[in-house]
Order: structure tokens, then C-alpha cells, then sequence
């Protein structure tokens, strides 16, 4: 295997800082053809696991941008290695690769459907890649670019962290941008926020009332919820701006999940702040004490809450409002949205990074069309060379070490 390590230089000497323009300059030439990329990837989704197909694509990609490449990497992983021509620090850069399974859709699907953005994510990815490549005279230290299989399942991470890529690159920080539902051309940065982790419960009953007592113990746990799945677009708007309130009526939460099945309760919950989960448990055992002879069983840790380190989410607000404009970008106070995980958690509980929303949500459309998991979801494809221009230009700011 070929792997970045931090410091190490290129042989074709020394130049400058990358400057925005330069960056802007090469995403305007390569812009069309990385639309044709992602629709080509769109047409082909691939379930978690299973994305030998989009894989090969995005090998092929960077190995044509002449990247040192690694295949297989936790699975399906692609792991492309770029170096510039001065010495500097070394950055990794996260995209997810795999399609929502059918029962991930809102109200199910038929098949795997690329209705997260993932698509989106790889095609910035591979952009970022070649912008940088072409200004590589000018780039400092190196980026190492990730290509996770296997989000929507949350085991891809801990797939590619447990082949050792983090150690052997030594990347000091790592990012990524994820599809949201705010307009194109603006981001939201999780500053100290990020994305709720999930824990799985279940209550076994006894006796003959047992059927009854499950259904009604479901109701008594379903009870703990703060805040409920949204049911039409205006709910999803009151969110979307619920989240960018400090202190406001999603800075604290609960989202909860609970079902009877004949003499169990199964239970499936998130929550924010993360340490409140044994808060959540110690409710449940307390609602299930009042029933004779239940078993309260929570077989598992939580997964991990994703939480983006604050000073990092700051100094990407900086970069955004800097070279984008102020406007560009919304500062979220809470994590959101409350009903969505990520296994992005797992790269910054080891090192400190970033992980942003990439606004596609295009004038005029419902707010569905942008709100991963909805059937309709329909991104609107200027946000990739957006997200090109933000991601490219960051990197290589994260790079240097004057700029760190």
C-alpha cells in the first residue's frame, strides 16, 4: 500500500500559497464535465457494501489526476494520496460513496437510490482532487482523500480507521461536506454541533396481560420524545430554522422511537446532548420498574454522537465568509437534523476536523427536493461546483502552516 506522510515533499521544488482565484479559475474549467461525473454515478447506486462499481469509477478518476491509489481500503474503500511541492501538514478529506437502501427511503423504496448526496460527496471529492492537482506547484504538505463505502449502514468508518489509514498518512485533521437542505451556494457549519449518535433498547413483559402491557408501555416510552419525525414541508422548514436559534428549541432533545411486538418493546432513540443518554436509559427502566417482572436489556453501547470541534468550525466560518461571502454561510446552534446519524463521528473522536452542509435546495423547489432520504430528493447540481471551490480552497489552506 502507498500512504501520504505529513511533511513529506515533492521533487519539483517550492511555490507559493494556492490563491482563491487560481482555485476558482480551475473549477470553472472542469465544472461541466464533474456534472456528466456525478450523473453518471447517480444512474449506477450501489447499497453499503457494495460499491465496487462506483469504486472503480472514482480509482479510475484519480489515478488519471495522477494520485497515489489504494484500493480495498476497509472494504471497498479508495484512498488517492496528493502531495504538493512544498513541505506542510497532512489533511484528510471524507467523501461517502454508497446509495440509501430501500428501507432507509421515506416511506420506502422500490431499490437503492442515491438520495443522501452521496453521489454529490464523491463527485466534489474527485473535483476537489483535480483542482488541487493543477495547482500543485503552489500546494503545501499533503491531502489525503478518503472514499468511504458503507455510511448508511455506519460501519464503513470503523472499516477504513481499523486498516490503520489515519496512523499511516498521519493526517492531523480531517473534513467533509455533506448535502443539505439550504440554498445553493450557501453552507451551514456545526460549529460544536454535529449529529445525534443512536442507542437501541428493548423491554421484555411477562404474564398473560403481556401483549397489552407492551402496547402500553410503548405509549409510556414513546412519551420521552421532545421532538417527532417531520410530517410535511413546514415542518421541515420550522426545523431548518429552529436550528440556526442559539439556546433554542432544538439546542436539547430527544428523538425516540417505540414499538410493541407482541411481549417486547423495542426501543430506538437519539439525543443531544450526547451524555444524555443515561439520563434516557435510567427513564426507561424507571417507566418499565412499574410493570412486574419486565427486563430492561440495552445490548450495546450508543454510537457515538458526531460533535465538530468548535475552534475548527470557526475557522472554516472565517474561510467561508472570506472567500464566498458573508452570506454564504448559516452558523448552526444545534445539531441537526435531531433524526440522522453519521459514522463521520468516528474519524473526529480520533482527530479534529469539519464536517459541513453543502446547500442544494434550488430556488423555487420544495424543501423535500433537498432533505436527504425523500423520495423526491432532486439536489440541485450547481452546489458541486460550489463545493468544489469552498472544499479545495480550504484544504489547501489547512495545509500550509502558515495558515493552520
Amino acid at each position: 500500500m502507498v500512504w501520504g506522510t505529513a511533511g513529506r515533499a515533492a521533487a519539483d521544488g517550492f511555490g507559493g500559497s494556492v490563491e482563491q482565484r487560481a482555485v476558482d479559475a480551475e473549477v470553472a474549467r472542469l465544472e461541466r464535465g464533474l456534472i456528466e461525473l456525478r450523473r453518471d454515478i447517480h444512474r449506477h447506486p450501489e447499497m453499503p457494501g457494495q460499491e465496487q462499481r462506483t469504486a472503480a469509477v472514482v480509482a479510475g478518476e484519480l489515478r488519471a489526476a495522477r494520485l497515489e491509489v489504494t484500493t480495498g481500503v476497509g472494504g471497498n474503500g479508495v484512498v488517492g494520496v496528493l502531495r504538493g511541492s512544498r513541505p506542510g501538514r497532512t489533511v484528510a478529506y471524507r467523501a461517502d460513496m454508497d446509495a440509501v437502501p430501500p428501507k432507509d427511503i421515506v416511506g420506502g423504496g422500490p431499490a437503492a437510490a442515491h438520495l443522501c448526496g452521496h453521489d454529490i460527496h464523491t463527485t466534489v471529492a474527485i473535483g476537489v482532487a483535480k483542482v488541487l492537482v493543477r495547482v500543485r506547484r503552489q500546494l503545501s504538505g499533503t491531502v489525503v482523500f478518503l472514499f468511504q463505502p458503507a455510511e448508511e449502514a455506519l460501519t464503513g468508518a470503523r472499516a477504513v480507521i481499523d486498516e490503520g489509514v489515519l496512523e499511516r498518512t498521519r493526517a492531523e485533521e480531517i473534513h467533509a461536506l455533506h448535502c443539505g437542505p439550504f440554498p445553493v451556494g450557501q453552507f451551514a457549519v456545526t460549529s460544536g454541533f454535529g449529529l445525534p449518535g443512536q442507542d437501541r433498547g428493548e423491554v421484555t413483559l411477562t404474564g398473560p396481560g403481556a401483549p397489552d402491557a407492551a402496547r402500553r408501555l410503548a405509549a409510556e416510552i414513546g412519551a420521552l420524545a421532545t421532538v417527532a419525525p417531520p410530517q410535511t414541508p413546514a415542518d421541515i422548514e420550522r426545523m431548518i430554522a429552529d436550528a440556526r436559534i442559539p439556546n433554542g428549541p432544538l439546542a436539547r432533545f430527544v428523538a425516540l422511537r417505540a414499538g410493541a411486538q407482541e411481549t417486547k418493546v423495542g426501543v430506538s432513540y437519539r439525543c443531544w446532548p450526547q451524555e444524555r443518554y443515561t439520563e434516557v436509559r435510567e427513564n426507561i427502566r424507571r417507566l418499565a420498574s412499574s410493570y412486574p417482572g419486565a427486563e430492561v436489556a440495552f445490548p450495546a453501547d450508543p454510537f457515538p454522537a458526531m460533535v465538530c470541534p468548535e475552534r475548527d468550525g470557526d475557522r472554516l466560518t472565517h474561510h467561508l465568509r472570506r472567500t464566498l461571502g458573508r452570506d454564504a454561510v448559516n452558523v448552526l446552534h444545534s445539531a441537526f437534523p435531531p433524526f440522522s446519524g453519521e459514522d463521520f463521528a468516528l474519524y473526529l473522536d480520533r482527530i479534529p476536523g469539519t464536517f459541513t452542509f453543502l446547500g442544494v435546495h434550488a430556488p423555487g423547489a420544495p424543501i423535500t427536493t433537498a432533505y436527504p432520504h425523500y423520495p423526491d430528493f432532486t439536489p440541485d447540481e450547481r452546489a458541486i461546483g460550489v463545493g468544489v471551490r469552498a472544499m479545495a480552497g480550504w484544504l489547501a489552506e489547512r495545509t500550509d502552516r502558515r495558515g493552520a
